[in-house]
């Protein structure tokens, strides 16, 4: 079974609370349990920190063993050379997902401190999002067709 752990971080824990109108009314718990229900060949850890360095030691700690990271950083995709750095120091791939556009949103999230780090990385479109706030599964490769619009591998 394929071991993935989910690191979320600042501001993370208020899905489903905080700016609907960008991220959504759904909780991330919500979403979790469709996952793990979509996904039950492989095995889906979750950690949500708001403390830079707790996200450093979920890296350390699962970053030899686990098949895969999926990281939202928050904002400190924009600000964090020590999670950059963490990601570089461990065999596990990870991949760098944010819930909104960050290019449609302020010029400071539009730089991505840990991008160069990761193996790909992934945004919502407002397509994935309803209006209610639930998330919706991603385009299937089919309907991606060869420009993997919704995956993009850093250079």
């Amino acid at each position: 079974m394929k071991k993935i752990q989910i690191i979320n971080g600042p501001n993370l824990n208020l899905l489903g609370k905080r700016e609907p109108t960008v991220y959504g009314n759904a909780s991330f718990e919500g979403y979790l349990s469709e996952l793990r229900a979509q996904y039950p060949q492989c095995e889906i850890a979750y950690f949500q920190s708001n403390v830079e360095g707790e996200m450093i030691n979920k890296i350390h700690e699962v970053g030899f063993d686990y098949d895969g990271i999926i990281m939202n950083a928050g904002a400190y995709t924009h600000t964090s050379i020590a999670l950059h750095d963490a990601i570089k120091a461990v065999t596990t791939p990870v991949v760098e997902v944010h819930i909104s556009n960050v290019h449609a949103r302020e010029s400071f999230r539009h730089v991505s401190m840990i991008s160069a780090a990761c193996k790909g990385a992934a945004a919502m479109s407002s397509s994935l999002v309803t209006s209610q706030g639930k998330i919706n599964s991603p385009p299937s490769s089919s309907e991606m067709g060869s420009t993997r619009l919704w995956m993009a591998s850093p250079a």
